[in-house]
């Protein structure tokens, strides 16, 4: 499910971005947006219950149990027994009293997590050391997986120190080339997601190289119809604008320069980008040349889903459990104990 061509591509082209290859840059950074995030996940009433699928390096199994201690998740580890202990013994990690699902190959472990979702026993799926492509085919095949009405995307959250919202740019990680259809879902998602976070209606940008609806730059015309579906009620929760152009959409000295008048301009929370390209370039540059803190979490599931990487600081591993564990709090409040 990598883009409206996907029928032209092989499974294992499908996911051609893995976010685990996008690593959090370090240092000190200015936004609080993800420790607001982080304790909130540690108030919630209950752990969360979140699969850890084949958390067999140091980095996945760590980041997990680093988690569990801080109360924001229960962690349920699906891999090789021996492996996973043998892991937790050289690295120095407490597994404590968690669950280990004992399997043998990265393909069952991702069967099995679906499954342990299906059953209710855990609300989240965290991918740990296997290949994203494993995992993803699970959670989207039609036969056995997790999918619902709704397009699997992807949203990368930035809190980048210059600018006082958290930004979420979607999609960078997974539909390539989306078209409308796929790109209604995409919006959908996004807006689901800060909601369901508690961060209220967002501001949504409909990303183009330029500010004026152009034929010739498809992107544009896109951008144009979806905020037409939003004023028809086909895209719900959120105020869109579009296309806008970079600069108009996060500075209001660039918006009112260009004469733009728009709840949306310079003010933007959801920047949703044209293609995956764009979206990939844009989230690295936050990250790299902005100095910004990131998480992410795939969306369209029945459950979130966390791609999270090895190279991603403890930072940026607590705040993807934590929108996690939130944002399937929300999806499943039935899940939290009683008062």
């Amino acid at each position: 499910m990598a883009s409206s061509s996907a029928a032209s591509v092989t499974p294992a082209q499908q996911y051609v971005q893995d976010s685990a290859d996008m690593p959090a840059v370090s240092g000190p950074k200015s936004h609080q947006a993800f420790e607001n995030l982080i304790e909130r996940a540690r108030q919630l009433p209950g752990k969360v219950s979140i699969g850890i699928v084949w958390p067999c390096e140091q980095h996945a199994l760590e980041g997990a149990m680093d988690a569990a201690q801080q109360n924001i998740l229960e962690p349920v580890l699906i891999g090789p027994r021996a492996l996973i202990t043998d892991v937790a013994q050289s690295c120095g990690i407490d597994l404590g009293g968690a669950t280990i699902v004992d399997v043998a190959t990265p393909q069952e472990a991702a069967a099995q997590a679906v499954a342990l979702v299906k059953s209710g026993q855990v609300h989240a799926l965290m991918k740990g050391s296997l290949h994203t492509d494993v995992l993803m085919h699970a959670v989207v095949s039609p036969e056995s997986g997790l999918r619902t009405a709704r397009r699997v995307s992807h949203v990368f959250l930035l809190a980048v120190p210059a600018y006082d919202d958290l930004i979420f740019v979607t999609d960078a990680a997974i539909n390539i080339f989306p078209d409308l259809t796929i790109k209604r879902d995409i919006v959908q998602n996004a807006i689901d997601l800060h909601r369901g976070l508690g961060l209220g209606e967002p501001r949504v940008a409909m990303l183009s190289a330029v500010e004026t609806v152009n034929p010739k730059i498809p992107g544009t015309v896109d951008a144009a119809a979806l905020c037409k579906m939003a004023e028809r009620g086909q895209i719900e929760g959120g105020v869109l604008d579009g296309p806008l152009a970079m600069d108009n959409a996060v500075s209001a000295e660039a918006a009112k320069i260009k004469g733009i008048t728009s709840p949306v301009a310079g003010r933007a929370q959801i920047l949703v980008t044209p293609d995956l390209e764009a979206g990939n370039m844009l989230a690295k540059n936050m990250i790299f040349l902005a100095g910004a803190d990131s998480a992410g979490v795939v969306l369209g599931a029945s459950v979130p889903v966390l791609l999270t990487s090895r190279a991603d600081s403890v930072q940026a591993r607590l705040a993807s459990i934590a929108v996690g564990a939130l944002y399937a709090r929300h999806l499943h409040p039935e899940s939290a104990p009683a008062a």
